[in-house]
């Protein structure tokens, strides 16, 4: 059976980090191609890294023929510096992967969005996330597989990222109310969100959402 070839975006986040590993420890991958402002730093013989500025898009004309595609490039508003640059990384570089991607062949593809993820949403974050979930829907892939994680648990200092006081004080009231919050609320672990929708992709047919209760 021939070896899948995969391309990542976002492999150097929380989320992504984790995908990653799943791929290279994955016999029935043979290449992974990941795309990023900087590479991984994990190296590997089947590991291909591509240092992309994501605002041109003929670096993105040339990918190559591949099987699936992995969606995990984000920040936050505060992070990125204003609304319009959020947008410019969890929209349009996020987009331009996927359309690219399907360009060089690409059938299948996993995206990591947030729960309470709505087009229509008056929060812009969430805003975001649910119209890139409809703009990957209106392309067409023959299996879309869109993880909603709720707040993610992790190391970002050992990633490099900003701590976020915000997901400090959430861990800690989950810890102390977790049999208040609804599934779907609780913390869920980045590598549960990656072991999740690494194993949906492959086998993934029409429109599949992974709601954050059933990931853990």
């Amino acid at each position: 059976m021939a070896k899948r070839t995969v391309i990542i975006v976002g492999a150097t986040g929380m989320v992504g980090r984790e995908i990653l590993a799943g791929l290279l420890a994955d016999d029935s991958v043979g290449e992974v191609h990941s795309l990023g402002r900087r590479p991984p730093a994990t190296t590997h013989s089947k590991l291909t890294a591509h240092v992309v500025n994501f605002a041109s898009q003929p670096l993105l004309s040339s990918l190559p023929q591949a099987d699936e595609v992995y969606l995990a490039l984000g920040t936050t508003i505060k992070v990125a510096g204003s609304q319009q640059a959020f947008r410019a990384i969890d929209y349009d570089a996020n987009l331009a992967v996927a359309r690219a991607a399907q360009a060089a062949g690409v059938t299948k593809l996993g995206l990591v969005s947030a729960m309470g993820a709505d087009a229509s949403s008056s929060v812009f974050y969430n805003r975001v996330k649910g119209e890139l979930e409809e703009a990957l829907e209106k392309m067409s892939f023959a299996g879309l597989v869109i993880a909603r994680p709720s707040l993610l648990v992790g190391d970002r200092e050992a990633l490099g990222q900003p701590a976020r006081r915000g997901e400090k004080l959430g861990l800690a009231l989950s810890k102390v109310l977790s049999f208040l919050i609804p599934a779907n609320y609780q913390p869920i672990a980045a590598a549960a969100v990656a072991k999740a929708i690494l194993t949906a992709v492959p086998q993934a047919q029409g429109k599949n959402i992974l709601l954050s209760g059933a990931m853990h």
